[in-house]
């Protein structure tokens, strides 16, 4: 499995893109948006430099590395010799299944169709294809170059020996595999967003503020960072997306988004990504200042 097609060139394509990269495979990275593919390259050639100073990298891997990607903005050529696919476009179901409809007609019949998706189901996405035993999640988390972790999900139809070659694929890139099944939120996010959800009621409902929260969190149960930073980090709108297919699956009223939630993401405020959540964020500065909505 030499071959890797990454689709969406956003945060965590780019991150796919450099770690196969940086393993020895030949990555294409396809996005619509040349200023998008080109964005994701500089980001790539940063990461790396970071790793090149911190010295667990050498100048020439670094080189080689990028010399491993290539960019398409059209899905057709991108996936034309591809052994393997992993999409990582927005979290949006419909937008996941007209991308595997594309892969399905032009991507070559043995390929694998994986999705980097955090909560919404494969059985689904595969269920839009003429190969669901050829469709599974394959989830890496944030940062991806750091993240040990990829959590893979079988849907319903995924084919054991899909599962093998996707295990053994993510060991060949120095990363952890923990297979789950396909259910809503698999286990990452089933259990993340409700603790995520839970600390955001605690502040709407006047519980404690937001450095006393994530301050408990990291002190108490040694959290590399608390609740509602994190949350930030994920970014809010992705936190009430994964909440409402939690809710929707279960229909269960233990995973309903805190009202809190929906209106920060109504009002645009979806943490680092937009310059504020629960924290205000600041371009080149690292300190941590709460939003003054919540002081």
């Amino acid at each position: 499995m030499q071959q890797i097609t990454v689709i969406g060139a956003g945060t965590m394509g780019n991150g796919i893109a450099h770690v196969f990269a940086q393993n020895g495979f030949a990555v294409t990275l396809v996005d619509v948006s040349e200023a998008q593919l080109q964005k994701a390259l500089q980001t790539i050639g940063k990461n790396l430099d970071r790793q090149v100073t911190k010295g667990s990298l050498e100048p020439a891997q670094k080189e080689s590395t990028l010399h491993n990607i290539r960019t398409n903005s059209s899905l057709a050529a991108g996936v034309a010799t591809a052994s393997l696919v992993v999409e990582a476009a927005t979290e949006n179901i419909e937008l996941k299944k007209n991308i595997f409809r594309q892969l399905d007609e032009h991507a070559p019949k043995e390929c694998i169709l994986a999705t980097n998706t955090s909560s919404i189901s494969i059985t689904q996405i595969a269920a839009v294809t003429q190969r669901p035993r050829q469709v599974i999640g394959m989830h890496f988390m944030n940062p991806v170059p750091v993240m040990k972790l990829v959590e893979i999900i079988n849907g319903y139809a995924t084919e054991a020996s899909v599962t093998e070659r996707i295990v053994a694929l993510s060991k060949e890139l120095c990363k952890v595999p923990c297979v789950v099944n396909d259910y809503p939120g698999f286990i990452a996010n089933r259990i993340l967003m409700p603790m995520i959800n839970e600390a955001i009621y605690s502040l709407y409902e006047g519980v404690a503020g937001v450095d006393a929260i994530d301050t408990v969190m990291k002190l108490g149960m040694a959290h590399p960072m608390g609740p509602l930073q994190l949350a930030d980090f994920i970014g809010l709108d992705v936190c009430l997306s994964i909440l409402r297919v939690l809710h929707d699956g279960f229909g269960n009223p233990k995973y309903a988004p805190c009202p809190l939630l929906v209106n920060m993401v109504t009002a645009g405020k979806l943490g680092a990504k937009s310059g504020e959540g629960f924290y205000t964020y600041t371009p080149g500065s690292k300190e941590l200042v709460v939003s003054e909505r919540f002081k």
